[in-house]
């Protein structure tokens, strides 16, 4: 299997502010950010899908319904693919954010809510149970239009690392990750990072 794990485009959303699982929109035609996203993956030379997944969200999802359209088919909504909930942080600037509730989420960055939202260890158990799922000897391609966060959760689970160290890595808007499964050494391999 490749699966192909592709970030949404830049947001109309100030720089510094926290928007994980809020619905914001993108900054650019959702038509013309999927044609220039072809184009990459083409150049790129990455297979074409059996299947499209996206988050929910609309930066993603009207995305993936154009890549989709281009090919005939119709995305597949998948609620595990959306970015972690920050709950009461979301929408606010991260400078605006109380210094000593950054510091706590910091100092245990597994199991911190003081957002009141996912903590990294719920948000990560979601997105694995979704990649849980796909089967890693099918020979297909999947695409999946999704979030820096959900895209470095996947990348961890599948490489067998830890999640914070693949935080650290990265992720530009609009993004390519490519994942492909080695039957042969029985492992996910890491293709592609940042396209």
């Amino acid at each position: 299997m490749d699966l192909v794990l592709i970030r949404h485009p830049a947001v109309a959303v100030d720089a510094g502010v926290c928007y994980g699982a809020s619905d914001v929109p993108l900054a650019g035609d959702a038509t013309q950010q999927a044609a220039l996203l072809a184009e990459r993956l083409a150049v790129l030379g990455v297979r074409e899908p059996q299947r499209i997944e996206t988050s929910p969200l609309t930066r993603c999802a009207s995305v993936a319904a154009a890549l989709a359209g281009m090919r005939g088919h119709a995305p597949q909504t998948e609620a595990r693919l959306a970015e972690m909930d920050f709950g009461a942080w979301e929408r606010q600037r991260w400078d605006a954010i109380e210094r000593a509730q950054i510091d706590a989420w910091a100092t245990n960055f597994e199991h911190a809510r003081e957002h009141g939202g996912e903590s990294v260890a719920q948000f990560d158990a979601r997105v694995s149970g979704w990649f849980d799922t796909l089967d890693a000897h099918e020979k297909s391609t999947v695409w999946a239009l999704t979030h820096a966060g959900v895209i470095r959760a996947v990348t961890a689970r599948a490489l067998g690392m830890p999640l914070a160290r693949c935080v650290r890595w990265p992720l530009e808007m609009g993004a390519i990750v490519c994942l492909r499964y080695d039957a042969l050494g029985a492992q996910w391999l890491l293709a592609r990072w940042n396209a």
